[in-house]
């Protein structure tokens, strides 16, 4: 189930932009396939590794994160092009977080995106393995010959910083099981577990365009308050949506009492504060003027998402 928006927010996102945002993500899909070939040059015959990496790699999704990546780097006047190898970069560490997270020692999660889950397929062991190669992949993609070196440089720190976060909001967020609902937690899980990494994703890719350090801060704020706001919604979806609907299961942050807007401020409360997160996430975009429209956009749409 979707938030309730309003007539302004609903316009933002249809015909147009819904069209842009699917050739975004269809360049994306395009860019790592090719990736993923020519990494194929080199293949490793006596392990089912690649193929477990290309499993999680592909299944498509949102691409929320390398589309932030491009379009901050379009913003900032730079060619998207620039930009391709940190998008790429951030949905392999995107992947490797999604597929840990599957495993039974985590979440124990069956389904990812309406398929099976890595460790499903191919087996614990395996899924561990995919997820360190895709983590330790997304800095060789940045370091690759061809790159400039201050702009590898840069990229490497961008990604160490929001990756790490990620690990550590993924740490709270399991330490805080079973324990009373703590709004104080719940805030620095979202911070860490999904805001630091979408703020990266900013920030990677307006360095992309050799932008300016105050513009680097506005789009980091910008990316901040949308994963906030991204997270919120999550633990709505999982609180009010279907299996069905999400492509994995819901309901189950409840069955293991875990730390969420729900759980702390109820679900009205929790809409209002999603709410509230992408008004702040849009007015950082203010001094940027209307070539920021796209990522104004985006913002709508992470909190009319249904899955």
């Amino acid at each position: 189930m979707s938030l309730p928006v309003d007539d302004a927010s609903t316009a933002a996102v249809s015909g147009e932009w819904q069209r842009w945002l699917e050739q975004q993500r269809k360049w994306v899909d395009a860019a790592i396939s090719t990736h993923l070939n020519e990494l194929k040059s080199h293949p490793q015959p006596h392990s089912r590794l690649p193929a477990a990496v290309e499993y999680s790699l592909t299944q498509g999704g949102k691409r929320l994160r390398p589309v932030l990546v491009l379009e901050s780097c379009r913003v900032c006047g730079g060619p998207s092009e620039r930009a391709l190898p940190a998008a790429i970069a951030v949905e392999c560490v995107h992947t490797f977080s999604l597929i840990h997270d599957d495993l039974p020692a985590l979440d124990d999660d069956e389904l990812r995106r309406g398929r099976p889950t890595n460790h499903k397929v191919f087996g614990e062991a395996m899924a561990l393995l995919a997820g360190d190669w895709l983590l330790a992949h997304a800095f060789a993609v940045l370091s690759a010959d061809g790159i400039d070196g201050q702009l590898a440089a840069d990229w490497v720190r961008m990604l160490s910083a929001g990756a790490l976060g990620m690990v550590v909001g993924q740490g709270a967020d399991i330490a805080g099981e079973g324990r009373p609902a703590d709004a104080e937690l719940v805030e620095f899980i979202h911070l860490h577990k999904t805001a630091r990494l979408l703020e990266t994703c900013c920030r990677m890719g307006a360095r992309a365009a050799d932008a300016p350090a105050e513009t680097l801060e506005l789009l980091g704020r910008f990316g901040r308050c949308l994963g906030q706001a991204f997270q919120v919604v999550d633990d709505l979806l999982d609180r009010t949506g279907s299996t069905a609907r999400l492509g994995k299961r819901a309901g189950k942050d409840a069955d293991v009492s875990k730390q969420t807007y729900p759980a702390v401020y109820g679900v009205d409360e929790s809409r209002a504060r999603a709410r509230q997160l992408v008004e702040s996430a849009v007015q950082a975009l203010e001094p940027l003027g209307p070539r920021a429209e796209r990522l104004h956009s985006l913002a709508q749409f992470v909190i009319m998402r249904d899955r």
